[in-house]
Parts: structure tokens; C-alpha cells; sequence
């Protein structure tokens, strides 16, 4: 039942992402390409993703995504400016009109942060706002082993499109 309710709800999603020409990319560390993962899941999901960046290194992160190493020394790999500046270089590197990314903790790693600390960020590209683009973040706290917290992130972004998308708009 859980699932069902989880698959519709993704479903919506979709149907949101349809309706307004949302085409996403990913830029996941934690998450290692859940989230497209999770959206691909809905048939017809090619037409809503373009592409999903794996960034699990900072090495990675600053090669691919282009993440500051001065933002990473200043806030720590799990920080809403770096998973900003994810989001934000996937959308550059691709020709989605929306980027969601993610970086977090999934299991006790970090003697600062607790697990399940996840930090995110969805960034908009549009003709409609005067400097193109709109990025907004969150920091949230999931319980559950590794494999639970990855999943709740991985859905969790998701389903924040439709709230983003409404305040970027």
C-alpha cells in the first residue's frame, strides 16, 4: 500500500512536470542517482529527464558540477551553498530547465552532522524571471538505515518540484 501511494505520488509529479514543460537533471552525491532513478521509474519519464549527474567526490563535485572549493572549505560537503552550486552547475551543463541536487549524510561519517542530514537545492532556468534562473534549498533530517534515508531524499526532492516551481513562477 505504502508504495502505491508513493508511485501515485510521483506520478502527480510528472504530471506537474509535464504540464509546465519541466525538463530535469540531477546532481546527486548521497543520493547517487535515486532521484532520477525514482522519477524514471513513471512511464514517460524520458520525456521529463534529460540527464543525472553522480557526483560522490568532491573531486567529482568540482570536475563535473563546478562547486566552489572555497564553498565546500567555508560550509562543509553537506551545506545548502554547495548543493546549491550542484543544482546550479548541472542546469549550466545541461539543457533541463530544472536541476535538483543533493548531498548529505546517510550513516554516521561525520562527527559534526548526524545522519540523515541532507541538504538540497532546485534551481529554475526561465525566460520569465529577470535573471534567469531561481534556486532555492532546504536542509532536512531523515531517520531509518541507509537505504530508507536515501529513498525518503530521493522522493522528498521530487516532491518538492511543485512547491518550488509555484514560488519561482
Amino acid at each position: 500500500m505504502a508504495t502505491q501511494a508513493k508511485t501515485k505520488r510521483i506520478e502527480d509529479v510528472a504530471d506537474y512536470m509535464r504540464e509546465h514543460k519541466l525538463l530535469l537533471v540531477t546532481a546527486e552525491s548521497c543520493t547517487s542517482g535515486l532521484i532520477a532513478a525514482t522519477l524514471a521509474d513513471i512511464p514517460g519519464a524520458g520525456q521529463l529527464l534529460d540527464c543525472a549527474f553522480v557526483t560522490y567526490s568532491v573531486q567529482a563535485k568540482q570536475r563535473c558540477l563546478g562547486v566552489s572549493e572555497l564553498t565546500i572549505h567555508r560550509h562543509n560537503l553537506t551545506s545548502e551553498p554547495v548543493a546549491r552550486e550542484m543544482a546550479l552547475g548541472a542546469l549550466k551543463r545541461s539543457r533541463a530547465n530544472l536541476a535538483i541536487s543533493n548531498t548529505g549524510l546517510a550513516d554516521d561519517t561525520d562527527d559534526e552532522l548526524p545522519a540523515g542530514t541532507q541538504c538540497f537545492a532546485w534551481a529554475f532556468r526561465s525566460n520569465s524571471v529577470p535573471e534567469g534562473v531561481g534556486v532555492f534549498s532546504a536542509t532536512c533530517q531523515f531517520e531509518g538505515d541507509r537505504i530508507e534515508i536515501r529513498q525518503k531524499s530521493a522522493e522528498y526532492a521530487l516532491l518538492q518540484i511543485p512547491l518550488y516551481h509555484a514560488q519561482h513562477s
